[in-house]
């Protein structure tokens, strides 16, 4: 069964989506997790849990308070096998450090002509800040390409300590 719920963060609504399994801890694993506007809407059938999803709400709740640097939970997604390992590398990011899609191509063992995919790879994945999409950014150390917009990239990069905040 699909559960969902909406939860609040510093960067506005999340909606977080969970498949629930007897084989997985809590028995919720993550399927997705977007911002409001941007959201990957949860399915028709879904029903709303709160209380399913109540151990994932904590971790966010927990990183957003600068509480929790690496997220322990099980995902339900699944994706092209180029994309699980682009995801995979991603979870691989040490928190408030960045790498480069270039650099990404490279620890998958594609070859650099590939940051493309590995940006669409990136642009596709389902767990925003789950899997730490936002730590990978332009060759030239350029924020480029976040689905949730640029400014939550480098609100969230600025939160780990990987850019030194704008003074106004």
């Amino acid at each position: 069964m699909t559960v969902c719920t909406t939860i609040d963060s510093p960067l506005g609504e999340l909606t977080l989506v969970g498949e629930e399994s007897a084989t997985t801890r809590g028995g919720v694993a993550v399927a997705s997790l977007s911002f409001a506007g941007r959201a990957l809407a949860p399915p028709a059938h879904a029903r709303r849990d709160a209380g399913a999803l109540a151990e994932p709400a904590r971790q966010l709740a927990e990183y957003f308070r600068g509480e929790r640097r690496v997220f322990d939970l099980e995902y339900a997604v699944t994706g092209t096998a180029f994309r699980q390992r682009v995801w995979r590398a991603l979870e691989e990011i040490p928190y408030g450090t960045t790498v480069t899609y270039g650099e990404i191509a490279e620890r998958i063992g594609a070859p650099r002509a590939a940051v493309r995919s590995v940006g669409a790879a990136c642009g596709a994945n389902p767990l925003l800040v789950l899997r730490p999409c936002h730590r990978v950014i332009g060759a030239g150390g350029a924020l480029t390409g976040y689905a949730a917009g640029l400014e939550r990239k480098e609100w969230l990069l600025t939160h780990e300590g990987a850019l030194q905040p704008v003074l106004a």
